[in-house]
């Protein structure tokens, strides 16, 4: 079980992390779509919420990418991490 010290870094860390920008959101959600062979699996309804968020801007985006997020949850890939605190820090104020 996390101690109330390591959940107050996690999320200081996670309020530290700079805000994505529409391109960064872009290139995450291709990263997504490349892993095919979680497609039917982890992925499953993300794969159509990504595939609409490549012709979305701004807030509709930002809305989109919440969709993205709930349903990449127990997507397990290498850059997975990454992709995650990349969709959490967009605002989408492009």
């Amino acid at each position: 079980m996390s101690s109330p010290a390591h959940k107050r870094d996690a999320i200081a860390a996670q309020r530290a992390q700079p805000e994505s920008t529409e391109a960064d959101v872009k290139r995450a959600i291709r990263t997504i779509l490349a892993d095919k062979r979680a497609w039917i699996t982890s992925l499953n309804y993300a794969v159509d919420y990504c595939r609409a968020a490549l012709g979305m801007k701004g807030e509709e985006l930002r809305v989109q990418t919440l969709y993205i997020l709930n349903n990449i949850t127990h997507w397990r890939a290498p850059e997975a991490r990454e992709v995650r605190l990349i969709l959490r820090a967009y605002k989408g104020g492009d």
